[in-house]
């Protein structure tokens, strides 16, 4: 250590500590490389990290001792810097844990001075009460303003500290009127100086992150509407494609529980498609359904003697909590995965699988509009078409035009209900398709059945979706005019209005009661009061599923009855 001269005064005291916390500089910013450190300042610092730091920060402040200035038989040092600074970054755990680290040192360790217990204790209660005050006065979250203030703070405190334990009383007096003025001007700048580097560290890693943020936002755009086709690999290809093409990556791949999907860039001459997987750190993460970092090709685990991937980030995707294939980010060189690295790849997995799902609700959905459509399909009665074929039968003994006009159109009407297609039709082929059931029923009830269709041109290019209306239709014939023996007549409007097609099917036969209203659309309920007979109230409460489902619960069928008087049955469709 360099003694002292008091002939240099406080100026040359001050210079000296402020030259050897030039050195202090340059194992911090050794120490900000490492990642435990850097998870500390993001706040994701495991307890174990933060006690081995506790250490670190520890050491620096025993290394601030060493490096201090003999003066009066003490020693003018920058110790407070490690420790004050550990429990700013750590909090009050690491503060304590450096704090006693290096008061402790300071304490037994004889290296002169009559204010070693004075300073022991110091350097604990800086540790903590500077890591409490910073806290509670910081503005952001690396402010070095305030920790110039905890500087100013906790080295007074040690001041006061030596005046009150320190003996004799005259030594420690004199001691801090030489001391005090250069060591809290040199720490509290000296620690003002350091947050300032954390600070501008951590917005570093924040505009890399966003960066990082930006670039899976961007491949996510533009794989979505490829894996809304879902997992194979047509959609795998593709986008790992874009993913090579957006980052600094060696090589990417996707997978399923089985096989390679793609792979594309380094290596892809053995990681072939439709192969089986050929690394042990891809089944790992497939069957533990946890992320897998592999850092060297031990690690990684190619079944290739020559595979020259030497790290990887593989994660999994899951379907509803299942894990149904696996996403790979590569390097050629072995410990190049980087925590950029491990969020992109975090980030894209869950975008992947997200959109994956949304692939299946897709999917769903068109199985269920068909099973709707098959089962309206499977609600044709039986006597229906038993009636039909005797009515025609009849007709032919009488009328052998008409027998065959219904032959007929009773082969148009099966036709459309058994292939009705999944994709919207314009309205004009519904009508067309309610007309061919309606004349089968008017020539099987002779005059009972009466039909008016009120249809605006500008309608009938709107489009729907397929048996919407001729299941509306079929329950107003079977449960309102029907029911009348003098029958009825049938009413079907369609226009235009307010951006959306309104469409309405009025009857003026038997009606419902108002219990009967009431449960319609429930599982209870049957249409037109008492269709359970037919199966029409389940095509009712169907049609009503299949218009929400599609367009919102504002397109919902709407139901009107009056018992003896007759129904409306009306709903509206988005006019696109």
């Amino acid at each position: 250590m360099e003694t002292f001269n008091p002939a240099h005064g406080m100026i040359g005291l001050l210079i000296s500590l402020l030259e050897r916390l030039g050195i202090f500089a340059a194992g911090f910013i050794v120490l900000m490389r490492f990642n435990a450190f850097k998870r500390l300042i993001t706040g994701k610092a495991t307890r174990y990290e933060k006690l081995t730091l506790s250490v670190v920060f520890g050491l620096f402040g025993i290394a601030g001792t060493y490096l201090g200035v003999p003066v009066h038989d003490a020693i003018a040092n920058s110790r407070v810097v490690g420790v004050a600074l550990g429990g700013i970054l750590g909090g009050p755990l690491v503060g304590f844990s450096a704090g006693l680290i290096a008061g402790g040192h300071r304490f037994l360790i004889d290296i002169g001075g009559f204010t070693a217990l004075a300073c022991g204790i110091a350097t604990i209660a800086e540790g903590c009460f500077g890591s409490l005050l910073y806290h509670k006065i910081k503005k952001e979250r690396f402010d070095p303003q305030a920790a110039f203030i905890v500087g100013l703070a906790v080295e007074i405190l040690q001041m006061i500290i030596i005046l009150l334990i320190a003996r004799p009383v005259d030594a420690a007096f004199q001691l801090v009127q030489v001391i005090a003025v250069p060591m809290i001007l040199a720490n509290s700048l000296g620690l003002a100086v350091f947050v300032k580097l954390v600070e501008s560290m951590s917005k570093e890693q924040e505009r890399f992150g966003a960066y990082q943020a930006q670039t899976a936002l961007k491949i996510a755009l533009r794989t979505l509407p490829i894996l809304r086709s879902g997992l194979n690999h047509e959609s795998a290809t593709k986008s790992a494609r874009i993913i090579l093409e957006m980052t600094d990556l060696d090589a990417v791949a996707l997978t399923d529980e089985r096989q390679i999907l793609a792979h594309v860039g380094a290596e892809a001459d053995h990681h072939k498609p439709h192969t089986p997987l050929l690394t042990s750190a891809t089944r790992h993460a497939l069957s533990s359904g946890e992320i897998v970092v592999a850092s060297t090709r031990d690690e990684i685990g190619c079944t290739h003697p020559s595979c020259g991937l030497g790290s990887a980030i593989i994660v999994p995707l899951k379907r509803q909590e299942k894990t149904i294939g696996a996403l790979k980010l590569y390097r050629l060189k072995e410990q190049r995965i980087s925590p950029l690295d491990m969020e992109l790849a975090n980030g894209l997995a869950h975008l992947f699988s997200n959109q994956i799902e949304l692939a299946e609700l897709d999917n769903q959905r068109k199985l269920a509009k068909e099973a709707e459509i098959r089962a309206l399909q499977a609600q044709i009665n039986p006597h229906f078409l038993f009636n039909t074929l005797n009515t025609v039968r009849s007709y032919m003994r009488t009328d052998i035009e008409t027998a065959r006009r219904l032959m007929v159109k009773l082969a148009e009407f099966l036709r459309k209900n058994m292939n009705p297609g999944n994709e919207d039709m314009p309205l004009s082929v519904e009508i067309e398709h309610c007309k061919t059931y309606i004349e089968i029923e008017s020539a099987r009830f002779d005059d009972r059945v009466r039909a008016r269709f009120d249809v605006d041109n500008a309608a009938l290019d709107c489009r729907v979706p397929p048996l919407i209306l001729q299941p509306i239709v079929e329950n107003a014939l079977k449960h309102g005019i029907l029911r009348k023996e003098c029958g009825g007549e049938l009413l079907v409007s369609a226009r235009r209005e307010n951006g959306a097609l309104r469409i309405s099917v009025a009857d003026d036969g038997e009606g419902m009661t108002g219990a009967t209203l009431s449960g319609l659309f429930s599982d209870q309920g049957s249409a037109s009061g008492g269709a359970s007979d037919s199966g029409s109230g389940i095509a009712l409460r169907n049609i009503n599923a299949r218009l929400v489902a599609l367009y919102g619960s504002r397109h919902a069928l709407s139901v009107e009855s009056t018992p003896q008087k007759g129904t409306v049955v009306s709903f509206t469709v988005p006019v696109h």
